[in-house]
């Protein structure tokens, strides 16, 4: 048996459990004691601060800090106010969650790109802009998962962590904010009843305008890098590109039956069956020189799995309060939801957030987000609540490590490649507060000003 074959299958095992997002609907949401939201404050801590301190202690113990924090809040959903419902709807979420990443992530692994040379600047911004592009055909986390590597070995020769940074910002994140494959908040709105095609009629230009902006502060940081590079490998970046290979084509075939698959809804479980078939077949078939050459190991997904486990689990308290004293926060006006919806999506899963106060947006307004004819009333009436939120959930994902699955497969992905990535406290102190909490300022000045 190949290696990672069995961790495949249980991979698919596990995820067969997973229900469609409608699942959500009827699930009782009953008040809980605020002290109940320590377990999620202590794990985002702990994924924080335990690395800086001992990186070989986490990397053997962050097992047992997202199990036995997220145990306490099972402990107390299951025993003390007994609302196994909501443990069990958050199990469909987290299986649903971790099928799609986990099979995108299979599938790119059996992708290889290889470019001679080494990436310009120039370069490197069309290698982020394509990236941004197939988020929205792809999802955030397939095309993360299909260039990350390539992207990696371009810039060998030079690669520094900002290279790393700005691919977690442009590709594994704002670039998904234009369709619902892009980024899983948006698939939900659209399983909600959001048209397809109406956010990317709506967000253009506010996508590029942030694209942009994030795209130039990061060629001329990658400009000044370059001008202080060795002679040798500034020439060497100047020569042609016409050595190029794809290897691994068939596996576009996975990739297109995962994208299809994310728009089936019945029956139960035939999506994520789909998903797992794709990704199982994918393995099977790719030659293992191929994943020798992309350095292709389980790892990082195992990471991402367990400590997301940990995250949903305790993250349950945290968005039932919210949902339940959401009048006591003050929300009132777009502005108000870009802010709290993009502050909480850096920290909790931006999925279930983004429905959290898309429901309170319709709310305030004494809508129901599960009616249909409402749905449409409230999309004419009140387009810029449903605008901010969308925008915030996608784009304050890339503040922190955790605001979006595949930023933590990336850098994974980059230290087993022996880049040295920031840690969680360096990611935020040194990129994404100085780069692009600006830029979302702008963005709320310009678009979502009241």
């Amino acid at each position: 048996m190949r290696p990672g074959r069995l961790a495949i299958g249980a991979l698919a095992l596990l995820c067969t459990a997973s229900a469609p997002a409608a699942a959500s609907e009827g699930v009782p949401i009953v008040p809980v004691h605020p002290g109940m939201i320590a377990p999620f404050a202590l794990l985002l801590l702990s994924i924080a601060v335990v690395p800086f301190i001992n990186r070989h202690f986490w990397e053997k113990s962050y097992p047992a800090f997202a199990g036995v924090l997220g145990a306490v809040t099972l402990v107390y959903y299951l025993f003390f106010i007994h609302n196994a419902p909501r443990v069990l709807l958050t199990a469909h979420e987290y299986f649903s969650f971790i099928v799609l990443i986990g099979s995108l992530f299979v599938v790119a692994g059996g992708i290889h790109i290889r470019i001679s040379g080494t990436a310009t600047p120039g370069e490197n911004v069309l290698s982020l802009l394509l990236g941004a592009v197939l988020s929205n055909v792809l999802g955030t986390t397939g095309a993360s998962m299909v260039l990350i590597r390539p992207y990696i070995r371009a810039n060998r020769a030079r690669i520094k962590p900002y290279h790393v940074i700005f691919f977690i910002f442009i590709v594994s994140n704002i670039g998904g904010a234009l369709t619902p494959i892009g980024d899983p908040p948006l698939f939900l709105g659209y399983l909600k009843g959001i048209p397809f095609f109406w956010i990317i009629g709506r967000v253009s230009h506010i996508w590029l305008l942030a694209l942009l902006a994030v795209i130039g502060v990061f060629y001329v940081i990658d400009r000044l890098h370059f001008r202080k590079a060795p002679a040798e490998v500034r020439v060497r970046a100047r020569r042609s590109r016409e050595d190029f290979e794809f290897t691994g084509m068939h596996n576009l075939i996975f990739l297109s039956a995962i994208i299809g698959a994310v728009f089936i809804q019945h029956p139960l479980y035939l999506r994520e069956a789909i998903m797992i078939a794709a990704s199982v077949a994918s393995y099977m078939t790719t030659k293992p020189s191929i994943h020798h050459q992309n350095e292709f190991n389980f790892t990082p997904i195992k990471e991402v799995a367990i400590l997301f486990a940990g995250i949903f689990a305790s993250m349950i308290p945290a968005l039932d309060w919210l949902e339940l004293n959401g009048d006591a926060l003050g929300l009132r006006t777009p502005a108000h939801f870009y802010w709290l919806t993009g502050s909480l999506s850096a920290v909790l899963d931006n999925a279930p957030t983004y429905l959290t106060f898309l429901s309170a947006a319709f709310g305030l307004h004494n809508l129901s987000v599960d009616d249909p004819h409402q749905m449409s009333l409230f999309l004419t009436q009140h387009p810029h609540f449903v605008l901010a939120i969308s925008i915030a959930a996608v784009f304050f994902g890339a503040m922190t490590y955790i605001g979006n699955g595949p930023n933590f497969m990336v850098k994974s992905i980059a230290e087993q490649s022996r880049i040295h990535c920031p840690t969680f406290f360096g990611y935020v102190i040194k990129y994404s507060v100085p780069v692009l909490l600006p830029i979302f300022l702008a963005v709320a000045l310009i678009f979502f000003r009241t």
